[in-house]
């Protein structure tokens, strides 16, 4: 029997087993289930894991029985076996009722592999009734295989018994003598799927597949110090050595970081070819008279990043740009300059925002920037303006069909909206250039919606902009479809802002921390003071928080409730601070409260502003100067950094404060100590991701597949995600579909899988 890669297993491990694990794992291949790789490995005389395991947890042991006593039940007639087994770290023990067979085997000495659901009895792990096999000792007799798999199937069918091997639940023959190896592979298993039937469906697989061409050549292995990948998936499933391990994690890191950078590379270079709006320097124009009458200079930065955005839009082909930056370093103006030049050029622009108040934010200091040539068709506009339009879900009627209008004749060149710019009825005159800010609030597709609207065959030109830094390796990943810039530099005059914890609960801190707002307020200034969430009013998260309150402050972060906004804005305005303009702002008020809010605490006429996060970009207030974190620990890293960045933007000092109630040497309080000890968001950004490690950075919750980074680190493989760039975009650049390099586009579609493919072109 010889099977592909992309063959169903059933015909090696039989139709039931194939279907538990579709069901249970989402196998569907035969290289899907080879490329099911172990979660760690167990050798002999070495405990199966280093934490111990949490009540509920599913978990798979090998250990030696230590003890075994047959007991008599209390509440009812029989016994039940009590076996204590040690992993060589902890120790279990494992409850077998009515153990009439289990008692003559499960001695004293005996090797033993168990799985099942944990409980704890008196801060002792329990394993009541679990699955459990017989493993031989090295030297030992060849055995049948007993255990639970082997029972069931005794029970069904008496002549299930063979010699030498057990037949499972699932129809597979156990062999004892594939347990009698140095080191055992652990599966991630389920209730209904044991470690050992995965091992043992992996290695008839391997026994049945026919690899074809390996992905890399032997020079491109040589270089590299490669196995091929046939080598590499059978080392990491029966290795005999620590060096087999290593040496099939090598291969299977570097083909995990090729095959996500050749799937980037087919999007980034999918556009050449393709016309792309042009857009060359207009002297006079909107963009010279503009630039002319900047109060200040631009950053050597901002420059650089005009000269390679501007290079992109003479080129012919349509742009995709990454612009992220350093929380105020000047990306929007950048973006602006750009779009003017668009405009310059006789086409539109428009900026897409993902919440009406950044959106409406971007309106007000677009307009206020450009000033009488932003009025077009206005009295006292400049004979040259354009018109910026505003363009979100909650419009009234009226100025819906006038924005819409602007944007379908193009008497407005630049167009600021939320998703409604995305809706099909949303027609445009002559669109240049979209710009996406916050890239990572938006998908591909959605970007894709409006590059779709150029007019005739021309692709509009793409910037994306994050005030997120992002990690090199991030970058590299998931945003490896664009080229990207970056800007580090502050404009001149940006003050650094200084950053506080301040434990909650401690009355002192707490009182000198409030003396500080009424100070900053009463020299002038204003606060912000940012809730990690609206209100209890009958939300999931406000039910959660309560059953929180209700069990008590104390211990872990999951236990501690939190503060409202709303909660938060009774308590200011009943105390001393109530005698200031105090006002709340949060993401389910309506549209038009929102906005309004937001313009008087622009003007000034609020000085402190009780918000949740939808201030956390975009929004920039030149007098405000201090923020307060509540229960900061709710907070990532960036998040935090993106939050402060609201302040100190006016040439004045800025303050940040994050209250928690996180334990001094908790995970949460070394990161707010980070926060507190740097304002470098790249710096901050490399910290947020060793923390939080990578995850699976195509979001593996949103595609519903297991994670697609198994071996590879965006933590610590920049060099292997840097070579497998170069590599793919070596090989795409010549042959987008890879017609040409079928093994390289078989390495895509299984490293990658259909559906991971599919969500990376929507994320």
């Amino acid at each position: 029997m010889s099977l592909r890669p992309s063959d169903s297993p059933a015909a090696a491990v039989g139709p039931a087993l194939a279907l538990k694990l579709s069901d249970e794992l989402g196998i569907e291949t035969v290289g899907e289930l080879l490329r099911y790789t172990p979660m760690r490995y167990v050798r002999r005389g070495e405990s199966s894991g280093d934490s111990a395991p949490e009540k509920g947890d599913w978990i798979t042991l090998v250990g030696t029985v230590t003890r075994a006593d047959e007991r008599r039940m209390r509440q009812r007639s029989g016994t039940f076996l009590s076996v204590t087994v040690d992993d060589g770290l902890r120790t279990y023990v494992v409850t077998f009722f009515n153990p009439r067979v289990i008692k003559r085997v499960l001695r004293p000495g005996v090797r033993l592999m168990v799985a099942g659901t944990v409980g704890y009895f008196r801060d002792q792990i329990q394993l009541t009734h679990p699955d459990w096999l017989v493993l031989p000792e090295a030297g030992a007799p060849r055995l049948d295989a007993v255990g639970s798999p082997m029972l069931a199937a005794m029970a069904a069918d008496a002549t299930a018994k063979k010699e030498g091997a057990g037949t499972s639940a699932d129809g597979v023959e156990i062999d004892p003598a594939d347990f009698d190896r140095p080191i055992l592979p652990i599966y991630r298993a389920t209730k209904a799927l044991q470690t050992w039937t995965i091992w043992k469906a992996i290695q008839l697989a391997l026994d049945a597949v026919e690899w074809g061409e390996d992905a890399l050549d032997d020079a491109h292995r040589a270089e590299r110090g490669l196995v091929t990948t046939a080598e590499a998936i059978r080392g990491i499933h029966v290795p005999e050595t620590q060096e087999d391990i290593d040496a099939a994690s090598e291969r299977l890191r570097f083909d995990e970081a090729l095959a996500m950078q050749l799937a980037l590379a087919q999007r980034r270079f999918a556009d050449r070819g393709r016309v792309g709006p042009g857009c060359d320097y207009v002297p006079g124009g909107l963009e010279d008279r503009f630039a002319d009458r900047l109060p200040f200079t631009l950053t050597d930065g901002q420059r650089t990043v005009l000269d390679e955005v501007r290079a992109d839009l003479a080129a012919g082909e349509p742009m995709s740009r990454l612009l992220q930056g350093e929380v105020g370093s000047g990306k929007t103006l950048v973006a602006l300059l750009c779009m003017l030049r668009m405009v310059d050029n006789g086409r539109q622009c428009v900026l897409l925002a993902p919440t009406e108040v950044l959106a409406a934010q971007h309106h007000r200091t677009i307009t206020r920037m450009l000033g009488d040539l932003a009025i077009a068709g206005e009295l006292g506009a400049d004979p040259d303006a354009t018109a910026v339009a505003l363009l979100t879900g909650s419009l009234k009627t009226q100025a819906r069909k006038e924005a819409m209008l602007a944007t379908v004749t193009g008497t407005a060149g630049i167009v600021i909206g939320t998703h409604a710019v995305l809706e099909e009825k949303v027609e445009f005159f002559d669109l240049g250039l979209v710009v996406v800010d916050e890239q990572h609030r938006f998908g591909v597709e959605q970007r894709d919606t409006l590059r779709s609207r150029g007019r005739g065959d021309v692709v509009p030109h793409m910037l994306v902009m994050t005030a997120t830094p992002i990690p090199r390796t991030v970058a590299m990943t998931v945003y490896g479809d664009l080229e990207t810039s970056t800007l580090r530099q502050l404009p001149a005059g940006r003050q650094p802002i200084t950053t506080n914890v301040v434990p909650a609960g401690k009355e002192k801190w707490e009182r000198r921390l409030w003396e500080v707002v009424d100070e900053e307020v009463g020299e002038g200034r204003q606060v912000y003071v940012v809730c990690s969430r609206i209100g209890d009013d009958g939300t999931p998260e406000g039910q959660r928080s309560a059953r929180r309150a209700a069990e008590g402050a104390g211990g872990d972060r999951a236990a501690r409730p939190t503060t409202s906004a709303v909660d938060m804005f009774a308590e200011l305005t009943a105390g001393p601070l109530g005698r200031h303009r105090v006002e709340l702002l949060h993401g389910r008020l309506p549209a038009d409260e929102k906005n309004a809010v937001m313009d008087a605490f622009t003007r000034g006429e609020i000085d402190i502003l009780v918000s949740t996060t939808v201030i956390e970009v975009g929004v920039d207030v030149a007098n405000a100067t201090t923020m307060v974190i509540v229960d900061a620990d709710r907070f990532g890293v960036s998040q935090l950094h993106q939050l402060r960045g609201r302040v100190g933007r006016g040439g004045l000092p800025g303050r940040c404060f994050l209250r928690t109630s996180a334990g001094e040497s908790s995970p949460a309080m070394e990161r707010l100590r980070a926060v507190a000890a740097s304002n470098d968001g790249f710096e901050l950004a490399r910290i947020d991701l060793i923390a939080r490690r990578e995850g699976d950075v195509l979001g593996a919750v949103q595609s519903g597949v297991a994670s697609s980074l198994r071996f590879l680190s965006l933590v610590e493989d920049a060099d292997v995600i840097d070579d497998a760039r170069e590599f793919a975009a070596e090989v795409v650049r010549d042959d987008l579909t890879l017609a040409d390099h079928r093994p390289l586009a078989d390495l895509v579609d299984a490293v990658m899988g259909p559906s991971r493919i599919s969500y990376l072109d929507k994320s």
